[in-house]
């Protein structure tokens, strides 16, 4: 759908018009490689090709286009962290899908290194703390549906009684953020994949027998 300026705001010498999805996407590309305050509205107007005031017309300011664009990288990929988790047959393969992901995710070929919920928005000046506690509460949701599976994984026995479904959903959680900054710091996809790898081994198994290789 095209997206058009109001007639009197219109400059001369700038677009008419601007796709919202190209535009979500390219601005999407810019916060995961440079992170929300360092990536600046001059840069997004000249990247997308827009003045400041369709980017204030559609999205309402800088927060709303970085808020969109999040919005767009947790739901517009063909596999959302609930999907892996709610599809998952067990879970150890819920935290294993996560990390995975994670992994495939951070280094792709197309895409900026690392995760843009993990490392967009982690050292912000107050004026930003609103995004911050945003994204921090994006991961916090993660965390509690891949806490809620395996609790529910412990009260059936797929899990042994002495799991603390906390602690490891929490354990998931932070080898994301060490697999993003890992990537972010040039690790390729194979060395991520073996980090993720190595992280399940400290996965519990059920009472009286060894949880099973992947």
């Amino acid at each position: 759908m095209k997206i058009k300026e109001p007639t009197a705001r219109r400059r001369k010498g700038r677009p008419l018009s601007f796709d919202r999805d190209v535009a979500l996407n390219q601005a999407m590309l810019l916060f995961w490689q440079h992170g929300y305050e360092a990536t600046s509205l001059n840069d997004l107007t000249t990247a997308l090709g827009v003045t400041p005031s369709s980017i204030y017309t559609v999205f309402g300011d800088k927060k709303g286009l970085f808020l969109a664009a999040v919005e767009r990288y947790v739901s517009g990929g063909p596999v959302t962290s609930q999907g892996i988790i709610d599809g998952a047959a067990t879970a150890r393969d819920a935290a294993w899908g996560l990390l995975q992901a994670a992994a495939i995710g951070s280094s792709g070929a197309d895409t900026p290194a690392g995760c843009l919920l993990a490392s967009s928005a982690i050292s912000c000046s107050d004026a930003a703390s609103e995004v911050k506690e945003t994204l921090a509460g994006m991961r916090r949701g993660i965390e509690a549906m891949l806490e809620q599976r395996i609790a529910k994984a412990i009260a059936s026995g797929e899990l042994p009684g002495s799991a603390d479904a906390n602690a490891l959903a929490g354990h998931v959680m932070a080898v994301i953020q060490g697999i993003s900054t890992l990537a972010r710091d040039g690790a390729p996809r194979e060395k991520l994949l073996r980090v993720a790898a190595t992280a399940m081994q400290a996965w519990p198994g059920r009472e009286g027998a060894d949880a099973a290789d992947h």
